[in-house]
């Protein structure tokens, strides 16, 4: 049984992911699909976290130029970015997509067909659809914001949570991609063969907790699939709970029926929403709709049951979880650890350790308890973490994590309790010794017993109220009185708050009260002891227990060790004595001082050279070593006795001890009185045990001697040994500033990729402002505050002598065509007060240029130099000249004209008048240009008719002839003449003049 964080509220898991609706969009890259965007209700629309990293951005724009702009779901971007760098993410992710792209700011509200990115040096949460900025409180080199978005977003959105994980260096996502599978959510990865850099995508593929491994532009297809499935939830869960349980009842029995034939594990306990979630997801996955499909597909699919069956067991576990309640556990394992006798051990058991962070969790924090309760106090460490999960204990015991648990545990524990490796972190060796790992179905399985603390959070949430009742006594059974039960926040004792006693009812620590057990409230667990235990214990007649039963058997084998079996100890090599069997007084005695249990210490003096030799020689040899006649001086004399030292090669467990037999040997009759022969004998015998005697204590001093030199040699081998972790510290830190340079790197990647993207837009402006300049054919020079040359367009050769080399020189220092000695005093007027000059100028090869000298303004309204434009109006110039030699040559010929004219502009004003008029009337030929028609010869022309039509002539070219006028004139007097109207006309256009003549000679009236 894998370890489950808390289940997702009820109100959340409720509801599902709706149903959508078709709809047509366009692709940024104009490509037109038909869509079917879902449709949400309120603020229940999916939420999709995109993670990246180095590498990453290339791979987002992939993704979003295949995204169409209305899906109904919200994207936010977490990437590794440069904390001191400027932020262009949101910038460059808006030329991949219609959507509107935001820099996430502090309790931003999510919508829906928005992007939203991290800003830098931030690290960002969700809870109840707002985005909300933390300082990060991890170093730059061990940040995991992806990991730290994806944790809160999976508990905040439940199963509308999507996590899309992308190119980036690292393990960053692996664990928060766990909280969105564990909460119902879908998670995809980017393919690997398809990443710049594909340790991200690795890692969380080697969870195996992904739903599909695709390259980017093939995901917006399946993320739009996967929105159009139906939630099966909404129809099981939502139901009546007694329909809900009937209608898909016998599938989900069949599919209990198929797990427990290939694993042998019965999930029928299993609470039915959490299984039905479960199943969905493998359903979803195959675009199953029916129950009943999907048994048969499992009845042909074998490995689908494997799939399943890790699908229920999702092992969401970290170091340290909720670090509160490990500090509360600390509080209340003081008096615990106070009470232990001294050498005693400490026993903990903890079911469903998934792959051990919880475990080996337990283990750090009982020591770190010890080193303040009890630092002179030596207690042992015994930790029991089980898991039905084969594949969880073996990587559990193996104690190799990723690098990214450093932002759940702190740089002090890492220090002591782990060694860091190329990528990773493995626990050290004292604290794996510590945890027993094992396979342990909590459903049939005998439980450990006699246990100090037992651990189960967040497992009893997902087992229905049956299995729990049956749990709890047994837990209740398993501690020894004083005990502590650890639970998680989401559980409780209700109906047995007589076995505990509460300590801590936030954290749900709880200590075994000493309330009379009855093994009657266990006898319908599966487990056969307790079954046993019970009947034998319950049942009212008395009789024999049968021969088969174990505890009679161990009884009988235990009277009869008792009373036939020779004394004997199990040792070490070193002598260290691991057991006692019988009564070995007689031959061990304990050892004066502080001592501890070493049979070469307790061994009686007679005996020790026996005892030290058997046991050296029977450990080297690896064969058993018989002492015959080993003397032992007592009250009655000398006795002999037989010491056996067994080499032990089987079972496993005892593989590598040795065990010493004790036995006494009967002595020896006492002869008849020796002849003078026989005390020869007895004189040669006594010699050679004397010498026998030396002999032992020369060898015994050479064996402390040689135990002196081995004590020098651990003496040496512990300064080596300290020199090794003084150089492993410094791999350590070596290894650290390795992560923090790879972070470093990562992130000017990122950067590097925004400043290339940024580059390509400014190089296509430039192209574009190039090709405008060159289009205008407008000669330009940008100059600096300094008048030193910026840039210049290739038309300006044609007024001033510039090559490209000269961009840098002021322009004072080049000589120019133009016929104009002013231009540095205008450019430093322009530069001095802002305001404009213009000016049209010629050069010395006869061009004409209309020259404007501007001040060069920046985005932010700063006055960074100025720009000279010569726009060529030589033709123009031209033009007007020909224009004035025209009017001229008109007026010369208008002047020389006999018959009396005049020609009148659109305003009716005289523009020239011939020599003839001017003598017949008496008007001076240059004072009459420019006056009104009417006021010639005082008056005499503002006769009606005639106004009227060189009114009519000039507003609608209304020509007339032989018009008869009548007027008094000063010099002539009234007379009568015939006038006639024409309107001038220029390359056949009329051109605003107006001709008035006189027909002929003015008659008298």
């Amino acid at each position: 049984m894998s370890e489950f964080p808390n289940p997702p509220s009820s109100e959340n898991s409720a509801h599902a992911l709706p149903e959508v609706v078709d709809a047509s969009a366009q692709f940024p890259n104009g490509k037109v699909v038909e869509i079917k965007p879902p449709e949400m209700k309120g603020d229940r629309f999916p939420v999709v976290a995109l993670g990246a990293s180095a590498g990453g951005l290339e791979a987002l724009e992939r993704f979003f130029l295949h995204l169409p702009a209305t899906t109904g779901m919200a994207f936010v971007v977490v990437m590794h970015l440069d904390p001191d760098g400027k932020d262009m993410l949101p910038d460059v992710l808006a030329r991949f997509t219609a959507m509107p792209v935001q820099r996430a700011e502090d309790g931003m509200r999510v919508k829906p067909d928005h992007v939203y990115c991290i800003p830098p040096d931030r690290d960002m949460s969700m809870l109840h659809g707002t985005l909300l900025l933390l300082p990060p409180t991890q170093p730059r080199g061990r940040r995991m914001p992806i990991d730290y978005f994806l944790q809160s977003l999976a508990k905040d959105a439940n199963e509308r949570a999507i996590c899309i994980l992308f190119s980036g260096a690292g393990s960053d996502g692996t664990i928060g991609l766990k909280m969105v599978m564990e909460n119902f959510g879908m998670v995809m990865v980017q393919d690997p063969d398809t990443a710049a850099f594909d340790s991200m995508p690795r890692s969380a593929i080697s969870t195996e907790f992904v739903d599909q491994v695709l390259a980017p532009e093939q995901m917006p297809t399946v993320l739009l699939d996967y929105m159009r499935r139906p939630q099966l939830h909404t129809r099981s869960v939502e139901r009546e709970p007694a329909e809900a349980g009937s209608k898909p009842a016998h599938a989900l029995q069949k599919i209990f029926i198929l797990i427990r034939n290939k694993t042998g594990h019965d999930f029928s306990f299993y609470k039915r929403n959490t299984v039905f979630r479960r199943i969905e997801r493998r359903m979803n996955s195959h675009q199953i709709k029916e129950f009943t499909d999907y048994v048969r597909y499992l009845q042909e699919n074998p490995q689908e049951v494997d799939l399943l069956f890790k699908e229920l067991l999702i092992g969401v576990t970290k170091f340290f979880r909720d670090n509160e309640a490990f500090e509360a556990l600390k509080n209340h394992l003081g008096p615990l650890l106070q009470r232990k006798p001294v050498d005693s051990t400490i026993r903990v058991w903890a079911p469903g350790c998934s792959t051990g962070e919880e475990a080996y969790s337990l283990v750090m924090v009982l020591k770190e308890c010890l080193d303040q309760v009890a630092p002179n106090k030596y207690l042992k460490l015994q930790v029991f973490a089980t898991d039905i999960n084969q594949d969880g204990v073996d990587h559990a015991r193996a104690g190799v994590y990723n690098e990214n648990i450093a932002a759940d545990i702190s740089p002090e524990r890492l220090r002591r309790f782990f060694t860091k490796t190329d990528a990773s972190y493995q626990v050290k060796k004292e604290v794996r010794d510590a945890v027993v790992f094992a396979v342990h179905n909590l459903n049939k399985d005998a439980p450990f017993t006699k246990l100090d603390l037992l651990v189960c959070r967040n497992l009893l949430i997902y087992l229905n109220s049956e299995l729990q009742r049956n749990l709890l006594p047994v837990f209740h059974y398993a501690l020894n009185p004083s005990g502590l039960l650890f639970l998680g926040p989401s559980e409780n004792l209700t109906g047995f708050q007589e076995l505990f006693q509460p300590l801590d009812i936030k954290w749900k620590i709880s200590q075994r009260t000493n309330v009379p057990y009855s093994l009657a409230r266990i006898v319908n667990f599966p487990f056969s002891l307790s079954r046993q235990s019970a009947a034998a214990t319950t049942s009212g007649t008395m009789h024999t227990p049968a021969r088969k039963d174990s505890t009679f058997a161990v009884l009988v084998q235990k009277l009869l060790l008792g009373a036939y079996a020779p004394p004997a100890v199990v040792i070490n090599a070193k002598g260290e004595i691991l057991f006692v069997n019988g009564r070995t007084g007689k031959y061990l005695e304990p050892a004066p001082g502080l001592g501890g249990m070493n049979v070469f210490e307790m061994a009686r003096e007679e005996l020790r050279f026996e005892i030290s030799g058997a046991v050296h020689r029977a450990h080297q040899q690896r064969q058993d070593v018989v002492v015959e006649a080993g003397k032992l001086n007592t009250t009655r004399g000398y006795e002999l006795v037989r010491i056996t030292v067994k080499y032990l090669q089987q079972p496993e467990a005892l593989a590598g001890l040795l065990l010493v037999v004790f036995e006494d040997v009967p002595t020896p009759k006492p002869r008849r009185r020796a002849s003078g022969t026989e005390v020869v004998h007895s004189s040669v015998v006594e010699n050679l045990q004397r010498e026998l005697q030396y002999t032992k204590q020369r060898l015994q001093s050479t064996i402390e001697e040689m135990e002196s030199s081995l004590e020098e040699l651990k003496s040496t081998n512990e300064e080596l040994q300290s020199a090794n972790e003084e150089l492993q510290s410094t791999n350590e830190e070596a290894m650290t500033n390795k992560e923090e340079m790879q972070s470093l790197n990562e992130e000017l990647m990122t950067l590097n990729m925004q400043y290339l993207s940024k580059t390509e837009e400014l190089s296509q402006a430039a192209n574009d402002m190039k090709n405008l300049l060159d289009a205008t054919a407008i000669a330009t020079i940008f100059l600096d505050n300094d008048m030193v040359i910026k840039r210049f367009t290739a038309s300006v050769s044609r007024i001033i002598s510039l090559m490209p080399t000269d961009v840098g020189r002021p322009i004072t220092h080049f000589a120019s065509k133009l016929r104009y000695e002013t231009l540095e005093q205008d450019v430093r007027r322009v530069l001095d007060r802002l305001v404009a000059v213009s000016t049209n100028i010629q050069t010395t090869t006869g061009e004409w240029y209309d020259m404007r000298i501007l001040p060069y303004r920046t985005l932010d309204n700063y006055i960074s130099g100025a720009v000279i434009t010569f726009t060529d109006i030589t033709a123009l110039k031209q033009l007007e000249e020909r224009t004035q030699q025209s009017a001229a040559f008109a007026e010369s010929v208008v002047a020389a004209v006999r018959e009396p004219l005049v020609v009148l502009n659109e305003q009716m004003r005289v523009v020239s008048l011939s020599q003839a008029f001017a003598d017949m009337f008496g008007i001076d030929t240059a004072g009459g240009c420019g006056q009104l028609f009417a006021d010639l010869g005082e008056g005499a022309w503002r006769d009606g008719t005639l106004t009227e039509h060189v009114q009519a002539l000039a507003a609608d070219g209304q020509e007339f002839d032989q018009l008869p006028v009548e007027a008094t004139f000063p010099r002539l007097g009234t007379h009568r003449l015939s006038f006639y109207g024409r309107r001038l006309r220029l390359d056949g256009q009329p051109n605003g003049h107006l001709l008035v003549g006189i027909c002929e000679p003015p008659l008298p009236a």
